[in-house]
């Protein structure tokens, strides 16, 4: 009869080795703690946010990792070239996310409120990738509960003001 600590060895082991091979397989840019994004200033519907813009796919991937919780009048703004489905994920996150998808115009494509992090190796094994419901110019990543704390909705709308 195999003991617990028999079957529990093999399974924090492959975590473990999991873990590392997910944390080496990230690009050397996106480990830098002292990534330096521009700033600007988007509104969504009347709510004003001071955003990191993340423009380039060095930004991308680096997103929000290792960053403290943010107030709910910041965030960061995710810009593409051109619309498609580009897909996010919590790696490294400290805190739970809610994530918006706009189009081209604005106009509001795929909504996730409360996105946990994946920071322990076993929650990084099980990290998913959260793909949107359509093609998106512009993903709006904030602190979880801004959604329901402004009342965001499929019809709110996104203004650029200075990215």
């Amino acid at each position: 009869m195999t003991s617990r600590a028999q079957a529990l060895i093999p399974i924090t082991a492959a975590a473990i080795i999991i873990g590392i091979v997910g944390i080496l397989s990230i690009p050397s840019d996106s480990k830098l703690e002292s990534v330096e994004f521009p700033r600007g200033t988007i509104k969504v519907d009347d709510t004003v946010l001071e955003v990191q813009i993340a423009d380039t796919e060095p930004r991308r991937i680096r997103g929000l990792m290792f960053q403290d919780q943010l107030p709910y009048d910041q965030g960061m703004i995710f810009v593409f070239n051109e619309p498609g489905v580009y897909s996010l994920w919590m790696l490294n996150m400290q805190f739970a996310l809610d994530m918006i998808w706009f189009d081209d115009d604005g106009n509001i494509v795929h909504i996730e409120k409360g996105v946990p992090p994946c920071k322990t190796a076993t929650e990084i094994m099980a990290c998913q990738s959260i793909v949107p419901s359509g093609e998106a110019r512009y993903i709006l990543e904030v602190t979880s509960g801004f959604i329901e704390q402004f009342k965001i909705t499929k019809d709110s709308k996104l203004s650029l003001i200075s990215i």
